[in-house]
C-alpha cells in the first residue's frame, strides 16, 4: 500500500447533475433518470477515475406537486448500490441511511449484506433527515426537534455498531465431522435497551470483510460534530472558501481532542463542482449554457428550503434581506452558514446569491483549466483543511467525464492522487485502519 498521504475523491449522483437546469440541457440523460444502466455507467466512469467511492443522498419524499421537480433520487439508495456493485469491481459504495426513519437492525442488516455481497466496499452516510414531508411518510406530523433527532442518532450509532460487531464469519464453522455449523459460545446477544430502541440481537449476518463498514457524518451542527467526533470515519462538509473549511477542520478536531482520542483524525470531504476547459473562457461558457436554462421559481424553492423561509416574493435585483444568525437557525446548519458567508463576502443581490447556488447549493466551485482547479484543490488538501473532495458534478455524465479526462491526469501528474487502486475495501481506499 502508498505510505504518504493521497488524494480521496468521490462523487454524489443525483439525476441529471448537481446545476439546477442540468435537465434542460439538449444532451441531457433526463429520460434514463429511471433505468439503472444509467447510475451503473456513471459508476463506471467514476471507477475508470479511481474514484474513492460513489454516494447517494436520499429523501424520503416527493409531493409532485411542481412541474419541474423531479424525484430527487429515482431508487432506494441500498436498492441502486447493489445493482452497481454488479457492473463494477473497486469503486466504494456509499448509501444514506436516516437514524429518524430506519431501524437499526434492518439497517445493519442491509449495510452489512451488501458490504460481503463486494467484498468490503460498502460505507453509510448517518443523517437525521430535513424536511416535515419525510416524517409524514413515517407516521409522523413533523420531525422531532433538533437535539432530539441527534439523540437517537446516536443511539442509532450505537446500536449499528454493536450490531455489526456482534459475530465474526470464523464462527461459522460448517465442520461435517463434528456435525458443528457455528460456535454458539462466541455468538451473544447485544441486549440493547435505550430510550428509542430495544434490540435483542445478535445481527444475522457475521462481522464486515473490512473490519467494519465505513462510516460517514454530515451534519455541520454542534451536535452533528459531536456525533461525527464519537462514531465517523470520515464527514462530507460544505465550505463555500477555505475560511470556513479552516473553521470546520479545527471544531472536528477539537472534538475529538475533547474525547480524549487526540491521535485519530476524521477525513473530511467538502463538496465540490467544477467547470474545467482547455482554456478559463471555455469552462465559462460550460458555466453559461446551464446558467441560461435556469428557471428562477425552481431556485427560488431551493433557497427557501435552505433558509427556512419563503423566497417566492423576493425582488431578484435587490439585495438580500437579512437573514437571522445561524444561532436562531433551526434546520440544517452547514447550508445556512455558508449562505451567511456568501452574503458576507459578497454582499449580493438575489439573483447574485441564486447564480452562487445553482450548482451544489454554495459548496466550493471551481472555474477554469486543469492547472487552474488543481492549484486550488491542492493548496485545501495540503493545508489539512480537506482530505479529498465530494465530487458534485453540475452535469451528468459530461462534468463528471470532463474530471475524469482533465482534472484526474492532473492530481497524478503532481503525484497527489492513486495511479491504481492499491487495496480491495473502501478502508483500504480511504487509507483507514479496520
Amino acid at each position: 500500500m502508498t505510505k504518504h498521504k493521497q488524494m480521496h475523491i468521490g462523487v454524489l449522483v443525483i439525476g441529471c447533475g448537481h446545476h439546477q437546469a442540468a435537465w434542460l440541457s439538449p444532451d441531457s440523460s433526463v429520460e434514463r433518470i429511471g433505468d439503472i444502466t444509467y447510475y451503473q455507467e456513471l459508476a463506471q466512469i467514476a471507477e475508470k477515475g479511481l474514484f474513492d467511492a460513489v454516494f447517494f443522498a436520499d429523501n424520503q419524499s416527493f409531493q409532485g406537486i411542481s412541474a419541474n421537480v423531479m424525484p430527487a433520487f429515482w431508487f432506494d439508495p441500498i436498492v441502486n448500490l447493489t445493482a452497481i456493485s454488479q457492473v463494477t469491481n473497486n469503486v466504494g459504495l456509499v448509501a444514506t441511511i436516516s437514524s429518524t426513519f430506519s431501524n437499526p437492525f434492518t439497517a445493519a442488516r442491509q449495510i452489512l449484506s451488501l458490504d460481503h455481497v463486494t467484498g468490503g466496499r460498502v460505507g453509510w452516510n448517518l443523517v437525521t433527515s430535513m424536511t416535515d414531508v419525510e416524517a409524514q411518510n413515517h407516521s409522523m406530523e413533523k420531525l422531532p426537534i433538533h437535539a432530539k433527532r441527534y439523540e437517537k442518532a446516536t443511539e442509532f450509532a450505537d446500536v449499528v455498531t454493536k450490531l455489526f460487531d456482534s459475530w465474526d464469519e470464523a464462527d461459522f464453522i460448517h465442520d461435517k465431522k463434528t456435525k458443528q455449523l457455528m460456535c454458539p459460545n462466541k455468538i451473544k446477544p447485544i441486549d440493547h435497551v435505550g430510550k428509542y430502541f430495544q434490540v435483542r440481537g445478535p445481527l444475522t449476518t457475521p462481522k464486515s470483510p473490512q473490519g467494519r463498514p465505513v462510516l460517514m457524518q454530515a451534519g455541520a451542527s454542534n451536535p452533528g460534530i459531536t456525533l461525527a467526533a464519537q462514531y465517523a470515519d470520515a464527514v462530507y462538509s460544505v465550505s463555500w472558501n477555505r475560511r470556513q473549511a479552516k473553521e470546520f477542520r479545527e471544531k472536528i478536531d477539537q472534538a475529538v481532542c475533547e474525547r480524549g482520542e487526540k491521535n485519530r483524525h476524521i477525513k473530511i470531504f467538502p463538496g465540490l463542482v467544477t467547470y474545467v476547459g482547455k482554456t478559463r473562457e471555455e469552462a465559462l461558457e460550460k458555466k453559461a449554457k446551464l446558467d441560461k436554462l435556469l428557471d428562477t421559481d425552481t431556485i427560488l424553492h431551493q433557497l427557501s428550503i435552505f433558509i427556512g423561509q419563503d423566497c417566492s416574493k423576493w425582488d431578484l435585483d435587490k439585495k438580500v434581506p437579512a437573514l437571522p444568525p445561524v444561532e436562531e437557525f433551526t434546520g440544517p446548519v452547514g447550508r445556512y452558514k455558508t449562505i451567511l458567508e456568501i452574503i458576507r463576502d459578497k454582499d449580493p443581490t438575489v439573483r447574485e446569491l441564486l447564480s452562487y447556488l445553482n450548482a451544489g447549493g454554495g459548496h466550493l466551485t471551481l472555474i477554469g483549466t486543469p492547472e487552474e482547479i488543481v492549484d486550488e484543490m491542492e493548496i485545501w488538501f495540503k493545508e489539512g483543511i480537506a482530505d479529498g473532495f465530494n465530487l458534485m458534478p453540475p452535469s451528468f455524465p459530461h462534468s463528471l467525464e470532463d474530471f475524469v479526462e482533465c482534472i484526474i491526469p492532473e492530481l497524478q501528474k503532481r503525484g497527489l492522487y492513486r495511479i491504481a487502486y492499491e487495496g480491495t475495501t473502501l478502508r483500504e481506499h480511504f487509507q483507514l485502519e479496520e
